[in-house]
């Protein structure tokens, strides 16, 4: 009998460590995102959390990121279905559809790298919040989904 890797197994299988493991570090979550407050869309910007590592797309703060980000969402299987806003690429969202990995992940591709030479996450393009003069001006940071 042969023994599915982890990231095959449904999501509520899955150990702590399995689940954080599932994480590809493109930065995408880590973008601030604004709501429209008429239809509940929710838009990203290319502005990135003052704790994001733009260069390697992680968090400076991991660990206690819930307690010093209070807007941060901690990404979990209890929570993952209220978290729709999730790029489609997300690991997350494509495992809780029975969905593959894509090829450039880490765990496939064995790289932390290859999220970053797929062009998949935010280092080319993301801005960290001091470049904003205005908080108040998110809006004109607006990208396409990522």
């Amino acid at each position: 009998m042969t023994t599915l890797p982890f990231w095959q197994r449904p999501i509520e299988q899955l150990s702590t460590e399995e689940w954080e493991q599932l994480c590809d570090g493109c930065g995408r979550c880590c973008l601030h995102k604004l709501e429209d407050e008429d239809d509940g869309e929710v838009y990203y910007t290319r502005i990135a959390c003052i704790r994001l590592d733009i260069d390697t797309c992680r968090c400076a703060a991991y660990a206690e990121r819930a307690q010093v980000e209070p807007e941060c969402a901690v990404i979990t299987p209890a929570n993952l279905d209220a978290l729709d806003y999730l790029p489609e690429s997300c690991a997350y969202r494509l495992r809780r559809a029975g969905l593959p990995l894509p090829p450039w992940h880490p765990l496939l591709s064995g790289d932390a790298q290859s999220v970053h030479a797929a062009r998949i996450s935010v280092r080319t393009y993301a801005l960290p919040l001091s470049a904003v003069p205005d908080p108040d001006d998110l809006e004109d940071y607006i990208i396409d989904p990522p």
